[in-house]
């Protein structure tokens, strides 16, 4: 599995410490981390959260990464930005308990997590240990057990909700400020990381264009 990693401005600077946390947890699964900024560097494209919800749309409806990590302060804010698409179910995820259950019960691709409340002493271990809850165990498997089969139906049921009440990717962005969607994918790897791994032509040639 491809995770991307993205953070959003106001939480930046502690880029490198969620990088290493998750690639110390999923590397040794097999899974490969992409990281797309921000990376707390002076003079580098600013990510909102909104544009935050922009980035893990284009990486996850193209087939770049399979998953996105991404917050923000509270990590609400960018949960409602990823949820705002389609082909993207976000989850917001403060500790190991919220990350076994959302990949168990809910199923998603992408986690919003806060980085700011109540990132104190021992952050890096409640990172390390949620993202071997959220990766390690498989997903969609349901808890607790006696639940299993209404939670794997109710999933089936949102999938089929949300193709009906969420426009296609292309559509989406389009309707949006189209400086504000280039500035979702101007980070310094994104082209390098983008486009060797997206596999939706029509997304790809969208975002072609874009930065053109």
């Amino acid at each position: 599995m491809r995770i991307a990693l993205i953070n959003e401005n106001s939480q930046a600077s502690k880029n490198a410490q969620i990088e290493a946390a998750l690639k110390k947890v999923v590397t040794p699964m097999g899974h490969q981390v992409d990281n797309y900024g921000m990376y707390g560097q002076a003079g580098e494209p600013s990510l909102t959260y909104v544009q935050n919800g922009i980035l893990a749309a284009i990486l996850l409806n193209s087939g770049a990464a399979d998953y996105v990590v991404t917050g923000c302060g509270t990590g609400e804010g960018a949960m409602l930005a990823l949820n705002s698409f389609p082909g993207v179910l976000c989850g917001h995820v403060v500790d190991p308990s919220d990350g076994f259950m959302f990949a168990q019960i809910n199923d998603g691709n992408a986690v919003s997590m806060p980085f700011a409340k109540g990132y104190g002493w021992g952050a890096e271990l409640n990172l390390e240990y949620t993202f071997e809850k959220l990766f390690g165990f498989g997903s969609g498997n349901g808890y607790p057990a006696d639940r299993v089969v209404p939670e794997q139906r109710n999933k089936k049921i949102l999938d089929a909700v949300r193709a009906h009440t969420l426009k296609d990717l292309i559509t989406c962005l389009k309707g949006i400020d189209q400086e504000l969607v280039r500035g979702a994918v101007a980070g310094e790897r994104f082209a390098q990381l983008f486009f060797a791994n997206a596999k939706d032509e029509a997304i790809v040639a969208y975002v072609k264009e874009l930065l053109a």
